[in-house]
């Protein structure tokens, strides 16, 4: 299960609205790539055959079979204050993470 925090479900919201396309939900994934070998993806999509769908805070969005393996237990956070980098994924699966946040192995 990934949860969100209250500041990320927050933003996610906002940002829904913004899109305006009600027929996409968020998606959070997992690719190759990034200085540690993965990189953390969040989205508006349509949901896909396979998705695994989830809700948290009010807010239900996808996560696709291969990526829900990498993220099983994250959280993900918004931070907008003065040193606030935006969404960070807090994955207790991860051996590493950069400096950046954005990308684990």
């Amino acid at each position: 299960m990934i949860t969100l925090t209250d500041q990320a479900a927050i933003r996610v919201r906002e940002m829904a609205v913004e899109a305006g396309d009600a027929s996409k939900m968020l998606r959070i994934f997992v690719e190759p790539g990034g200085c540690s070998g993965f990189e953390y993806g969040m989205n508006f999509d349509k949901l896909k055959d396979g998705d695994n769908v989830q809700e948290s805070n009010g807010v239900t969005f996808a996560v696709d079979t291969d990526s829900l393996s990498y993220l099983g237990g994250s959280e993900v956070h918004f931070d907008d204050g003065l040193a606030g980098k935006g969404f960070e994924i807090r994955n207790p699966n991860a051996q590493s993470t950069c400096g950046c946040g954005k990308s684990f192995s």
